[in-house]
């Protein structure tokens, strides 16, 4: 009886975790942090590496919009001790390995329609922690970022496609 109990008392502990507004918070600031620099660093490498203007174009404007957003985010974050990524993850790492290989207009085409993919979870990323989120200021900066992600993907597929001149 004894050893149910505890079982039960595991099971409800694991499951009030992973419904845990904190813990999922946290996970949004931490994901937000990860994805933005990982922003920065491909959005560097776009400007040294794109074989077009419009991707380099593009480039600087990720470095220049993402690097905002993740100051404020540091600071937000760090008011409540939460402790952010240094660098982009395992995924975004890869990602900018296979960049790095690439030269000329395939960079360019690979860069694009990762910024599209990239974009499009950021956009729901942002938009799950408005709806859902608990955290006052997450959700607030979640709003203020969700335009610009927006305008980031519109204009990436915009490049993707060919229907966004330089």
């Amino acid at each position: 009886m004894a050893r149910l109990f505890m079982m039960t008392v595991l099971l409800v502990a694991g499951s009030a975790y992973a419904a845990d507004p904190v813990a999922a918070d946290r996970d949004f600031y931490v994901k937000a942090s990860a994805g933005g620099r990982a922003e920065v660093e491909t959005g560097a490498l776009a400007q040294v590496k794109g074989h077009s203007a419009a991707v380099r174009d593009f480039g600087e404007m990720m470095v220049r919009d993402h690097t905002k957003a993740n100051d404020k985010l540091k600071l937000i974050a760090g008011r409540k001790n939460i402790e952010l990524p240094t660098e982009p993850d395992a995924k975004h790492k890869a990602k900018k390995q296979e960049l790095e290989a690439a030269s000329g207009p395939a960079f360019d085409s690979a860069y694009i329609q990762a910024q599209v993919a990239d974009h499009e979870a950021t956009e729901s990323l942002l938009k799950q922690e408005i709806e859902s989120g608990s955290d006052a200021e997450a959700k607030a900066w979640a709003r203020e970022a969700l335009p610009t992600v927006t305008a980031h993907l519109e204009r990436a597929r915009g490049l993707a496609t060919g229907k966004t001149s330089p």
